[in-house]
């Protein structure tokens, strides 16, 4: 029978569904062609299957104007783009204390380079902001609240609309990356002004596909600069979205099979409740200690753990050597999440499923780590 051992989707999801492939195939082998560049057929074919990519994610994501959502390469990318091209010399920036290096590596370049400032919010002892003292914080300075939906080290997903709606008239960046594909994001309803997601991981697309939205893209400087098929009689870029942000050709093929992805979701492999009582089982192990949403409706699909007496490396490469289970240990490029939640420097073992797993799946993890921890 057999046995998905993959449990390391929080860095990027396995298997995908076969459409994927096939989508992605296609292009490359029987289609090809530009986007958005020439006029014949094949080209035409392509801009219309990009475009029908791009409502498709805006329809799932919540946003009512598919133009205002930009192609990029990943949600690093996108986040890139919103600090780079938005903050200016001598900003302050509230970070939520889960943060990823996608956003604290480009606040500390721009804390070097233009003199902002950057500030953790307030939250609980698992990560999740405090709502109620959002307003407490803000300052004349502030220019951007920036909030990571869902951690990729404890799994907890953030109040995005109730964390919106303290901030006032000050804009909110979402890091999306984790949770876009697996858990509610209503980007229209919930009025957030910038989200950035990626395409790999629970979206089930391919590596190099994401996308960032901007409500209000004429207050950002893109990224990169250069060609994007319109406006070609001028040296300046493009005044409108998405053409501001897309410069140079995308990755065509990715996004074949990112928009394959989204349109053919495979079925749950196990429950909501399921997967609960699965953090439950690993919690209930002897000298492990489970870093998790202090709110089981606030868990998303991933966690992580840490054992009272081995190092998280050696329980990560035991559980490869000897059962094949594949899971990733250390800091997950989240350094600032594990000194909130006491795991730093050491890290943790983190636990990401897909939906795909099934519970005899879980079994078979829960049983490896019982002869590991023992």
């Amino acid at each position: 029978m057999y046995i998905n051992t993959y449990f390391d989707n929080g860095a990027t999801s396995f298997p995908k569904p076969p459409d994927v492939a096939r989508a992605t195939s296609r292009y490359l082998a029987e289609l090809g062609g530009p986007y958005g560049r020439s006029a014949y057929p094949r080209a035409v074919e392509v801009s219309r299957t990009l475009e029908a990519a791009r409502d498709r994610l805006a329809a799932l994501l919540g946003i009512g104007r598919p133009e205002l959502l930009a192609f990029q390469p990943n949600a690093t990318t996108g986040l890139n783009l919103v600090l780079q091209g938005f903050l200016r010399p001598g900003d302050e920036v509230l970070v939520s204390p889960l943060e990823h290096h996608a956003v604290t590596r480009p606040l500390a370049a721009l804390q070097r380079l233009r003199g902002i400032t950057w500030r953790m919010l307030p939250a609980e002892p698992d990560g999740m902001v405090q709502v109620g003292e959002i307003r407490h914080v803000l300052t004349p300075r502030t220019r951007l609240v920036v909030v990571n939906h869902q951690s990729n080290v404890n799994g907890l997903i953030q109040p995005l609309r109730e964390i919106r709606n303290a901030c006032g008239e000050i804009p909110v960046l979402v890091d999306a990356a984790q949770s876009a594909g697996a858990t509610e994001l209503r980007i229209d309803d919930w009025k957030l002004d910038f989200v950035a997601f990626t395409g790999h991981k629970s979206l089930l697309g391919p590596t190099g596909t994401g996308g960032v939205f901007l409500r209000r893209p004429e207050e950002v400087e893109p990224l990169v600069y250069g060609g994007t098929g319109s406006v070609s009689e001028t040296t300046s870029m493009p005044s409108f979205a998405p053409d501001l942000f897309e410069a140079g050709t995308g990755n065509i093929a990715g996004i074949f099979g990112l928009l394959a992805a989204v349109e053919h979701p495979p079925a749950p492999g196990h429950t909501r409740r399921e997967y609960l009582a699965f953090i439950d089982a690993v919690a209930a192990l002897p000298g492990v200690t489970v870093l998790r949403a202090a709110d089981p409706e606030r868990q998303g699909n991933l966690f992580s753990f840490r054992h009272a007496r081995l190092d998280p490396s050696v329980i990560a490469t035991s559980l490869n050597e000897r059962f094949g289970i594949e899971v990733r240990a250390g800091l997950h490029c989240a350094p600032l999440a594990h000194q909130t939640l006491g795991s730093f420097p050491t890290g943790a073992v983190r636990l990401a499923p897909s939906r795909l797993h099934t519970p005899a799946e879980f079994e078979f993890l829960l049983r490896a780590l019982r002869e590991i921890l023992a």
